[in-house]
C-alpha cells in the first residue's frame, strides 16, 4: 500500500531498536554504560541538527534505560514552553516518580521550591497549597501573590539571603526525594526539542538544571541543535558577539553526536517504506531494456546526492515522499529518468530559482551548467564521478528538446574545421579541456529514443503534484 507521509517508527518494549534502520542501538548502550558509571549524575548533551532523528533515537534510548531498570523522565520543553517558570513543569514531572511512601518527601521539595522560584502564580500555588501542604511559608506566599507579583519581587530581593539558603535547602530534599525513588540508580531526565523554544524559556531551563536540580542522582540529557540554541541564547541576550560555545560549557558536562548514517542506509529503507518498488518493478518495466534498471538507479542516485547535500533525514523523507506522490502520476510504461527526477524534485526544494531558469525555457546552456556548480559537490569522487555527470548531460538534452523558440538559437556543440565536433560549454563535472567524457554521452542520449522526450514530462508533473505535496503536511 503507498504511504504519501512517514509516520513514527514504533518502538517495541522488549526490543526499542527492532525497527531502527540505522544501526544506533549500540550508541544507546554505549550510553547506558556511561549513565551506570557515573551515579553522581551529570549533564549530557545529544548534540545533532534538526531531522537527523534525535527524538526517535532518545525514545528508543529511554525504553533501553528502562529495560535495564533506570528511572527516567521525558520532557518536551517545546511543548511546555507555554508556561512562565520551568521550574513549575520540571517538579511536576519530578511528581510522576513518587509513591505513597514518597509523598512526605515530595511535599517537603515542593515547600522548599515555593520558597526559591521566581514566578509565584497565586493560582497555581493556591491549588498546590490546598492538595499538598499548608505551611506556613507557602500560605505566606500565596498571601502575598496576592497582593501583586511586583511585592513578592521586592520581598525576595530584600530577603536574598533567606532565599540562598532556601535553595540549599531545596536540594537538600531533592536528593533525598531522589534517593528514594531511584533504588540506587541515577534517574536520566531527558528534556527534548529545547533549541525550539521561546530563547528566554530555553535560557531558564537551562539555568534551573544547572542551578536549582544539580544534584547527586540526576543525569540530565538535553537533545539540542547546538547551533540552533546558541542562535536562541544570543537573541536572549541581544548579542550577535556573544559566545554561545563558551556559555553552554557551563552547564553541559559531556556530548556527544550521533554519527551520520552509512551512505545509502536511509534511502534503501525510505525507498522500501514507499513501496517504490510497486512503480519500478513491474512486470513491463522489468522486462523492458530501457526501464529494468530504474529502480537502482533511483536508489544509487538517491543516496549520492543526499550525501553530497548533507541532508537530514526528514529532508530525505520529504523528497522521497514527494517523489513517491508524483511517481503516481506516470503510467506504468512512461519513462521517469529516476536520476534527474529526483535532482529536480531536490532543485524545487532546495534551489527554487535555479529550478525557475529550467522552466523559462530561454536560459542559456552554460547558466544550467553553472547553476549545477552551486547544487554539485566542490569535489566528486571517482565513484561518483559517472552518475554525476550523467545526470548533467541528461539535463541538458532533455532542456535541449524543451525550448522555446527564443531559446533554439543556441547549441550545445558544432564542428571543427577538420570535421570534429566540438563541445560548446564547460562542463562542471568532465573537466577535461576537450570534454570527451560529456561529449560520448551526449552523443549516445541523441540517439536513444527515450531522450527524444522534453523536460516538460518530468517539470509539468512535479510543478502540479507539488502544490498536493505541500498541502498534505508531509514530514
Amino acid at each position: 500500500m503507498n504511504k504519501v507521509k512517514h509516520y513514527d517508527i514504533a518502538i517495541p518494549e522488549a526490543n526499542p531498536f527492532q525497527f531502527c534502520v540505522l544501526d544506533r542501538e549500540k550508541y544507546a548502550k554505549a550510553l547506558v554504560s556511561l549513565v551506570s558509571k557515573y551515579q553522581n549524575g551529570f549533564v549530557l548533551s545529544i548534540n545533532n541538527p534538526w531531522g537527523t532523528g534525535k527524538t526517535t533515537f532518545i525514545k528508543m534510548w529511554q525504553q533501553l534505560l528502562v529495560n535495564h531498570e533506570f528511572r527516567t523522565l521525558y520532557f518536551n520543553a517545546w511543548e511546555n514552553d507555554f508556561d512562565s517558570d520551568p521550574l513549575v513543569a520540571v517538579i511536576s514531572e519530578l511528581k510522576t516518580l513518587k509513591g505513597k511512601k514518597d509523598d512526605k518527601l515530595f511535599k517537603s521539595m515542593l515547600q522548599k521550591a515555593a520558597v526559591i522560584s521566581k514566578n509565584i502564580v497565586p493560582g497555581l500555588l493556591k491549588a498546590a497549597a490546598e492538595r499538598y501542604i499548608k505551611t506556613e511559608v507557602l500560605v505566606d506566599a500565596v498571601k502575598g501573590a496576592a497582593e501583586g507579583l511586583t511585592e513578592i519581587f521586592k520581598e525576595e530581593v530584600n530577603n536574598y539571603a533567606k532565599k540562598k539558603q532556601g535553595l540549599v535547602e531545596f536540594r537538600e530534599e531533592l536528593e533525598k526525594y531522589i534517593d528514594a525513588t531511584t533504588d540506587g540508580r541515577p534517574l536520566v531526565f531527558i528534556i527534548d526539542e529545547l533549541d525550539r523554544c521561546r530563547p528566554d524559556y530555553a535560557v531558564q531551563v537551562l539555568e534551573q538544571v544547572k542551578h536549582f536540580f544539580n544534584v547527586p542522582g540526576i543525569v540530565f540529557v538535553l537533545s539540542i541543535d547546538k547551533e540552533q540554541l546558541g542562535n536562541a541564547i544570543k537573541g536572549y541576550y541581544g548579542s550577535d558577539a556573544m559566545d554561545s560555545n563558551e556559555y553552554l560549557r557551563r552547564f553541559i558536562d559531556t556530548e556527544f553526536s550521533l554519527p551520520v548514517p552509512e551512505r545509502g542506509v536511509f534511502a534503501e529503507y525510505l525507498f522500501q517504506y514507499f513501496d517504490f518498488a510497486s512503480y519500478f518493478d513491474t512486470y513491463s518495466r522489468k522486462h523492458s531494456k530501457e526501464t529494468k534498471g530504474d529502480g537502482d538507479d533511483f536508489i544509487t542516485f538517491s543516496s549520492i546526492l543526499f550525501i553530497s547535500a548533507g541532508l537530514t533525514l526528514r529532508q530525505q523523507e520529504k523528497i522521497m515522499a514527494s517523489a513517491r506522490l508524483i511517481l503516481n502520476t506516470f503510467d506504468p510504461n512512461h519513462f521517469v529518468y529516476p536520476p534527474l527526477f529526483v535532482l529536480l524534485i531536490y532543485l524545487k526544494d532546495f534551489f527554487p530559482d535555479f529550478y525557475k531558469k529550467l522552466l523559462h525555457k530561454d536560459t542559456l546552456y552554460q547558466d544550467i551548467v553553472d547553476g549545477l556548480k552551486e547544487v554539485y559537490p566542490n569535489r566528486i569522487s571517482e565513484d561518483d564521478y559517472q552518475p554525476f555527470l550523467y545526470v548533467e548531460v541528461q539535463l541538458l538534452v532533455m532542456y535541449e528538446k524543451s525550448l522555446s523558440s527564443k531559446g533554439k538559437g543556441q547549441q550545445l556543440t558544432d564542428k571543427s574545421a577538420d570535421d570534429k565536433v566540438r563541445l560548446l560549454i564547460k562542463s562542471n563535472v568532465d573537466k577535461s579541456e576537450t570534454g570527451n567524457s560529456f561529449l560520448n554521452l551526449l552523443k549516445e542520449f541523441r540517439n536513444k529514443r527515450e531522450f527524444s522526450t522534453s523536460l516538460n514530462h518530468l517539470t509539468d508533473r512535479i510543478n502540479m503534484m507539488q502544490g498536493f505535496v505541500s498541502d498534505t503536511g508531509l514530514p
